[in-house]
C-alpha cells in the first residue's frame, strides 16, 4: 500500500466551503480511480496550503493518478506542488487502529 502526500499553495478565497461546494464532483471521480483506496482532504487558510493524503493500492496507481491531479489542480490555480510517497507499515499501523477496508 502506498500513502501519497500532496501540498500545493491554493487561494484562500477557493477553500473552505467553497472547495467543499465546488470539487463534489471532483471528489467523486477520485473514488473511480485504479487502485485508488482513500483521501483526506487537507487545508490550512492561515499558510494559504491545500493537498490531500491518499492510500493507493501499488506505486503505479498512485503514481499515474498524480500525474493526472497534479495538472488538474494547478488549472484550478494552485502552485508550488509537492508530492511525497510512502510505504505503510501495515502491520504496525494495525496497532495504531488502522484496518483494512477503512469503510
Amino acid at each position: 500500500m502506498i500513502l501519497v502526500q500532496i501540498n500545493f499553495d491554493f487561494p484562500v478565497e477557493m477553500m473552505g466551503d467553497a472547495l467543499t461546494q465546488g470539487a463534489k464532483e471532483l471528489a467523486q471521480s477520485i473514488n473511480q480511480k485504479p487502485g485508488f483506496i482513500a483521501k483526506l482532504w487537507i487545508e490550512n487558510s492561515d499558510t494559504a496550503e491545500s493537498g490531500g493524503i491518499y492510500l493507493f493500492e501499488d506505486q503505479d496507481s498512485a503514481q499515474h493518478y498524480v500525474e493526472m491531479h497534479t495538472k488538474r489542480v494547478e488549472a484550478m490555480g494552485a502552485t508550488n506542488t509537492n508530492v511525497k510517497y510512502f510505504n505503510v507499515n501495515e502491520p504496525l499501523s494495525a496497532i495504531n487502529h488502522f484496518k483494512r477496508p477503512l469503510f
